[in-house]
């Protein structure tokens, strides 16, 4: 029986070194609504429209919100904020709208963008509020392509591409 429970801790403490050890060599998983669910790979490629990334929100007080009300977890990241996961929909020279039925970009509505007024818990939900706005030249838009209910731009606006980790490429996902 002791030596059953040696091998089980063991092995155990293999896989945790392994899973380690990949986190560090750029595996990231998601296990939220933000992008697919999935295995990622963490890269240098270039930051364009369609490609998911990681980033550190920048410190606002919307993202202090949000970590107060569990939308996103604590990190390492400045304002002891956690990583994010996002679509880049927009970057440079796009224009960006937000309004009551959801996001455009260069005039077309994203599907599934429209913000949500209350959270769960009925508590009002911050608003990004634009009429039309060209992005910047160190602008990008991170938006959710995988629910309708994830905190994202609709609610914080464009972020600065300095804030970006990486950008993640999909392994698996379901």
């Amino acid at each position: 029986m002791r030596r059953t429970r040696t091998r089980i801790v063991a092995g155990v403490a293999c896989a945790g070194v392994a899973v380690l050890a990949l986190a560090a060599a750029g595996a990231r998983v998601n296990t939220s609504k933000s992008i697919p669910l999935g295995l990622y790979w963490a890269s240098s490629a270039p930051v364009d429209k369609g490609v998911y990334i990681l980033f550190c929100p920048p410190q606002r007080s919307v993202f202090d919100d949000a970590r107060d009300r569990g939308y996103i977890g604590a990190g390492f990241c400045p304002g002891g904020y956690g990583y994010m996961m996002k679509r880049v929909v927009a970057t440079r020279d796009d224009t960006v709208a937000v309004a009551d039925d959801g996001v455009r970009v260069n005039g077309e509505l994203l599907a599934h963008s429209a913000p949500i007024r209350t959270d769960r818990s009925g508590r009002a939900l911050p608003r990004y509020r634009s009429g039309r706005y060209k992005l910047g030249k160190s602008e990008l838009l991170p938006m959710s392509d995988a629910s309708a209910t994830s905190f994202d731009a609709r609610y914080f606006g464009p972020i600065e591409r300095a804030q970006i980790r990486s950008v993640l490429r999909p392994l698996i996902t379901w």
